[in-house]
């Protein structure tokens, strides 16, 4: 069994996407608007260009994502419930992703060599999801 986490975005699921890839690098191996699905959807002409599903691999897993239009023009929601969490086996790794993932955002507990063991750190990114990079020691 393999979870993939499923963002939704409030019209700025592109946004989001290119910023996550310029942090965790690789390509997007799927990229859907609003404006490319059947006709039957009704889609009004200014949701055409926002996100029906985007894919993002970041090591074993995907990255994906929407611009969830019941929610476009509302206030943000909340992001408060969950975590992603990222394993890498590089503390450079580790150091260079966080830096990305901060830009704009908020640290809530810097990079630090935790008592657990691990090189840790907890970031909220400047869409509102949260993250906790680690390194094995």
């Amino acid at each position: 069994m393999v979870i993939h986490p499923y963002l939704d975005f409030e019209g700025n699921c592109r946004e989001a996407f290119e910023f996550y890839r310029s942090c965790f690098g690789g390509s997007f191996t799927r990229m859907v608007t609003f404006g490319q699905g059947p006709e039957d959807m009704k889609v009004a002409p200014e949701h055409a260009d926002l996100i029906m599903h985007v894919s993002l691999p970041v090591g074993s897993t995907v990255l994906m994502g929407s611009d969830a239009l019941q929610r476009v023009g509302q206030p943000p929601a909340d992001r408060t419930g969950f975590s992603l969490s990222v394993q890498l086996q590089d503390r450079e790794r580790v150091r260079e992703i966080f830096a990305g993932l901060s830009r704009d955002g908020e640290v809530t507990m810097a990079l630090h060599d935790a008592f657990w063991g691990a090189y840790f750190g907890m970031v909220t990114d400047r869409f509102g999801v949260r993250w906790m990079l680690s390194c094995e020691q």
